[in-house]
């Protein structure tokens, strides 16, 4: 799971962000200061294997960049720092635009790499990701080499449900990319992707049999699949299948367990190769696009709203939002309304990623929470399930509490379901912790229209802090950390608009 992300997410995260606010507790900022913090950076980056030489330019620029005068002359030394890290981070790790398939114009996207870098399951991933998006896809196993690949292939694709195509009696891969992509192209799939054969190192068959399967079926994006075990070795590796086959794009692999990931992606943005996804588990669901600027912004726990955003509309077509706010702003809040939320927060990936993405909450989700959580809600939604209609439908919340106060229906529900008391106590215990949550919400006054002034700004944080749990308030930094999330949420908008703040806000029939 995205929690065990080793020293790429989570411990290179917390050594980073720590040696920041280390800094930031001194009670004078001079240079001795400054060039402890950068130490603790720089000695971090190295231990997740970034090359020598990048450390000491991120080292040097991150100098050049900050005004000694202005860390001692009461500016937030912390903030001024930060930033420069930041920007100098991004800069590392970013290695250029990676290409992007449209809807309505089909794709042939053929995918490259040595044996045992997760080349077929990163194809299901990849076509699963876009099938989520409403892409048609389909894959090709044009794998003759390894025995067993087109089974493999075949089972991933089941999984997923996505059409394939493959031989057990035909050896010659060119023929298979060929036979596959021209039936998928007439079937009007939009993004037909080929599985290619790998080798344990790189041999001068392999390159041939890749450049032919690439001028039989035109690829519109040839992507290199990457161990991120490899670290700095990932440099000469992206530039020698770089120089042998058009490579458009990167994916880095097992991001979830390697101290070596951060060396393996400023390795390869060294080349300029760009990275388009990272891995970061066996599922499906642990796969992420890679933007530099998110990536280090999670790193340095300041989340990543867009990627949130991003998570929220996939899940959650807009009509479905316009349906909840309008039943929240009339006070509604039935047990549904809790089922439908489960369902969402399922579907957007562990829940450790979704935290990442909120400032100050990466490390909310410790070592085998994700499982943990998505144990708890899979018991929850089995107990609805054994409910009535009546019972999921019911909008007046204070008619349900008195509802699963009725030990009558708790035994009904509970033995329908097979599960414990307790965890239908338990259930029953999010309920009403949600429907005081949305309670206290609904009472909130923001503009419809323009932008958040101050004063409405301050009004909304006080708000928020009365209904959020104080231990989740103190995890995002308190009232401070409060303001600055509102802040980047409604930087979102677009004009006329209050943007991503305003939208989220009245989804939740705050508005």
């Amino acid at each position: 799971p995205i929690h065990r992300i080793t020293m790429v997410l989570t411990e290179l995260g917390a050594r980073l962000s720590g040696a920041l606010v280390k800094m930031s507790k001194s009670s004078k900022v001079d240079q001795d200061v400054v060039d402890a913090c950068l130490k603790e950076i720089c000695t971090a980056l190295l231990q997740a294997d970034v090359n020598v030489r990048l450390v000491k330019q991120l080292q040097t620029n991150v100098k050049m960049s900050l005004n000694l005068e202005d860390l001692q002359s009461g500016f937030n030394a912390q903030r001024i720092l930060q930033k420069s890290v930041f920007q100098e981070l991004t800069r590392l790790m970013d290695g250029g635009k990676p290409w992007v398939p449209k809807k309505g114009k089909q794709s042939v996207v053929m995918f490259v790499g040595l044996q045992g870098n997760g080349k077929t399951t990163t194809c299901t991933k990849y076509a699963y990701h876009y099938k989520r998006k409403g892409f048609k896809v389909a894959m090709v196993c044009a794998d003759t080499f390894r025995a067993g690949a087109f089974d493999q292939l075949k089972q991933n694709a089941t999984k997923a449900r996505v059409p394939f195509f493959g031989s057990h009696t035909e050896t010659d891969p060119v023929k298979i990319a060929e036979e596959g992509v021209e039936r998928f192209r007439t079937e009007k799939v939009d993004i037909i992707i080929v599985d290619t054969s790998g080798r344990h190192k790189q041999e001068s068959a392999l390159f041939e049999e890749m450049r032919n399967i690439s001028e039989v079926v035109q690829p519109n994006n040839v992507i290199y699949v990457m161990d991120g075990a490899m670290g700095q070795a990932a440099h000469d590796q992206a530039l020698a299948f770089r120089d042998t086959v058009d490579v458009g794009s990167i994916i880095v692999t097992k991001m979830d367990g390697h101290a070596k990931g951060g060396g393996a992606l400023s390795a390869v943005a060294a080349t300029r190769s760009p990275v388009c996804f990272i891995g970061t588990g066996e599922h499906m669901d642990e796969f992420e696009p890679f933007e530099a600027e998110s990536f280090v912004s999670r790193l340095l726990g300041l989340g990543d709203f867009k990627g949130l955003m991003n998570k929220i509309t996939d899940v959650i077509p807009e009509e479905a939002q316009e349906e909840m706010m309008e039943k929240l702003s009339q006070g509604s809040f039935p047990l549904r309304f809790l089922y439908d939320q489960f369902t969402n927060i399922q579907e957007m990936g562990p829940m450790s990623q979704v935290m990442s993405m909120l400032p100050g909450m990466a490390n909310m989700m410790g070592g085998g929470r994700d499982k943990e959580s998505a144990a708890n809600i899979k018991k929850y939604m089995t107990l609805m399930d054994s409910m009535t209609t009546k019972e999921l439908d019911n909008p007046d919340t204070e008619k349900n509490m008195k509802m699963l106060s009725e030990t009558s229906r708790i035994n009904r529900i509970v033995r329908g379901a097979g599960r414990q008391y307790r965890d239908m106590y338990e259930l029953i215990t999010q309920y009403k912790m949600m429907a005081k949550m949305v309670g206290k919400m609904k009472q909130m006054k923001l503009p419809k229209k323009g932008p958040v002034n101050a004063r409405a700004m301050n009004q909304s944080v006080q708000q928020m802090s009365q209904a959020i749990p104080p231990h989740l308030l103190k995890s995002i930094g308190g009232m401070g950390g409060l303001q600055t999330l509102m802040k980047q949420l409604e930087g979102g908008g677009g004009p006329g608009g209050m943007g991503a703040l305003g939208d989220m806000m009245k989804s939740l029939g705050m508005g």
